[in-house]
């Protein structure tokens, strides 16, 4: 069932939470070894909180509006009493003193949290084959990857696991997994949704977003996510006036330089684009051709900004305070033995890309230049948002491909992320649907991103188009 019937049939008394946490149960059960999702099942504390749901019901109490529906969060994000490793060893064993906002929420709702999923490691990776623990499989085909970094929230969607799951998107890690898994994947406006539990990869861009199987249950979690929260310094209260128009007095933006650069994009994404494009026409829906010519640049610039911010941030684990300790003679051999140990190679790759680039000599060479092409990739979207309400894009450049294909060549696996990053940047809201499938039965996905805090104008379209089919 869809989280939007749940609710409805929890709330009727029609079933009991217990029963939908344990149908959801069975099948992670069946599914999991094969997909390789979770990293924990939450079994006795789940089964706690739905009982307490439907403990609220009988006594009949208002229930909250996500009532017993199994949620599943990313192994970023905190969870009181429960393991969060960001699928490192060297956070592994270690247990969340304090629940995030973001969870608090979906418990104040109702939902039950019935685990945590796998990802690459601190969120860094496309693919999920830089978990330090297993891999995940997509639920599609069990030969490619679910993309990244929240592989593990997407597949478990993907696969009936669960209805909704949290996953963070710094660069696309919500988006690209979404596209290739064929769920909703909602990345929401920096700000929106407070980041307070939520491990830091690169501040000033994670953001915690939505997994879901329909726009309904998309919208349903955005709106128990969202909330102004002291907590954390980047929260912003969210605007109540914002609503969405009819998508016949919407203008969609096509930027030209995506459509410059199709000869990089997979024949059948293209195709599923410009079927979709067909299909917002026949809607009523005006098309209008934009430009963004500083999009070239927008994965230069976000490999050194969020590279930069991932030194700092992780400079946190040094094998003191808490998390993995190897032993050595001095402070400095300390560091060394538990960060050569504890990380992995991708994220040691952007730590070193970071602190070069904040290094003496280097920080106006590469830091400070990236901050100012992300300022120029922001004033793009300004000045195209002048003429249109949402900008149209495909969400990958290919369908998910084959474990090990891009592994070994870093800059070929940044660029799964080209028409995703520049949302992050911006501070924009985007969503990812499903377009369809390519030939060989691969989703594909396609995405809408709009101004700050407009999210309900991608519900919007995103609704109509799902209802057109």
């Amino acid at each position: 069932m869809k989280a939007t019937e749940i609710v409805k049939q929890v709330k009727d008394k029609k079933i009991k939470a217990v029963e939908i946490l344990e149908r959801h149960l069975k099948i992670i059960k069946e599914r999991d070894p094969e997909i390789g999702a979770f990293l924990e099942v939450f079994g006795d504390s789940a089964m706690k909180a739905a009982g307490a749901v439907d403990e609220k019901s009988a006594k009949g109490l208002p229930l909250g509006n996500m009532a017993g529906v199994p949620v599943t969060i990313k192994d970023n994000i905190l969870y009181k009493g429960h393991r969060c490793s960001c699928a490192s060893k060297i956070l592994e064993g270690y247990v969340a003193p304090y629940t995030a906002t973001a969870v608090r929420n979906l418990i104040n709702a109702d939902a039950v949290i019935i685990g945590r999923t796998n990802m690459d490691e601190f969120a860094m990776g496309s693919s999920t084959e830089n978990s330090a623990f297993k891999p995940t499989r997509n639920p599609a085909d069990t030969t490619r990857i679910p993309g990244g970094s929240s592989g593990g929230s997407a597949a478990a969607v993907a696969s009936g696991m669960c209805p909704i799951a949290l996953g963070s998107d710094t660069g696309g890690s919500i988006r690209q997994p979404a596209a290739f898994c064929g769920t909703y994947g909602l990345k929401p406006t920096y700000g929106s949704v407070s980041r307070y539990g939520l491990a830091a990869f690169a501040s000033s861009l994670d953001q915690i977003g939505v997994f879901a199987n329909s726009v309904e249950d998309t919208e349903l979690a955005f709106a128990a996510l969202s909330s102004h929260d002291p907590k954390d310094a980047t929260s912003v209260k969210y605007p109540e006036s914002v609503k969405a128009p009819g998508i016949t007095d919407l203008r969609i933006g096509l930027p030209m330089e995506y459509a410059a650069a199709s000869g990089a994009m997979d024949a059948e994404v293209g195709s599923l684009f410009d079927e979709t494009v067909k299909k917002l026409k026949t809607l009523g829906a005006k098309f209008v051709e934009v430009s963004l010519p500083h999009t070239k640049y927008s994965v230069p610039a976000y490999y050194i900004a969020a590279s930069s911010e991932a030194s700092s941030n992780l400079g946190r684990f040094d094998g003191i305070r808490y998390g993995l300790s190897v032993k050595g003679e001095t402070l400095a051999e300390v560091y060394k033995k538990t960060r050569g140990r504890g990380f992995g190679s991708e994220v040691k790759r952007r730590i070193m890309l970071g602190t070069y680039s904040l290094s003496a000599g280097y920080y106006d060479a590469y830091y400070l230049k990236a901050q100012k092409i992300r300022a120029l990739i922001k004033h793009d979207f300004d000045e195209a948002f002048k003429n249109v309400d949402v900008i149209f894009t495909p969400t990958t450049p290919s369908p998910a491909f084959k474990f090990g294909e891009k592994i070994s060549d870093p800059i070929e696996m940044y660029l799964s992320d080209i028409f995703t990053i520049p949302c992050n940047l911006a501070g924009l809201c985007g969503l990812s649907f499903p377009a369809g499938k390519s030939k060989g039965g691969l989703p594909i996905g396609v995405q809408f991103m709009a101004r700050p805090f407009n999210e309900a104008v991608l519900f919007t379209l995103a609704g109509e188009l799902a209802n057109a089919d």
